[in-house]
């Protein structure tokens, strides 16, 4: 089993492959060009962008931080048909809470009902809620998932505004002129 390098789902049969990189599916896949684009930008630039979310207001309550991300875990089953999902989401530990208390209710209604899974993923998607629940994020430092999502954020918006022609696409930089030689 392996994670998705763009959502961080677990994988656990098939996926999609580009290059080294495994994602859960062809939309991740396709989605896999933000994690390029936001490789190539400047470390300095991601980590400030990422310190002003962290020390901004919640966008869903526009409470006050620190802000991070929190995965809420959720399972549903019905017979021989079996779902289970992560969905992280950037908001206050209040909103977070909430989100994976209520994943947690909603798997342990809904999960056990299929056979086999239902009975497997049910168990894990709660312990998961419950772990982040009782262990969030540090408080005082951004967490690398957070940074790595405002990075994809940034690069989304760069290749938007290339795009709309907005800004030309980025080249990599140019080697330094060189002398011929001889010259001074």
């Amino acid at each position: 089993m392996t994670l998705c390098k763009y959502c961080n789902g677990l994988i656990v049969f098939g996926g999609s492959r580009d290059g080294e990189l495994r994602f859960c599916n062809d939309t991740c896949r396709q989605s896999g060009v933000l994690l390029r684009n936001a490789s190539q930008l400047p470390v300095d630039f991601v980590q400030r962008r990422t310190r002003a979310v962290h020390e901004g207001s919640c966008p869903r309550c526009e409470g006050v931080g620190p802000i991070d991300v929190h995965t809420a875990h959720r399972v549903w089953s019905a017979l021989l048909a079996t779902s289970w999902s992560s969905h992280p989401a950037i908001s206050c530990r209040r909103c977070g809470l909430k989100r994976q208390a209520g994943s947690m209710l909603f798997s342990l209604g809904l999960g056990w009902w299929g056979i086999p899974w239902g009975i497997v993923w049910t168990p894990m998607q709660v312990i998961r809620n419950f772990i982040g629940m009782v262990k969030p994020p540090p408080r005082g430092v951004p967490s690398a998932t957070l940074e790595r999502l405002v990075a994809m954020d940034l690069a989304r918006q760069q290749l938007e505004q290339e795009k709309s022609g907005a800004i030309p696409p980025v080249q990599p930089p140019l080697p330094p002129p060189t002398s011929p030689p001889g010259a001074s």
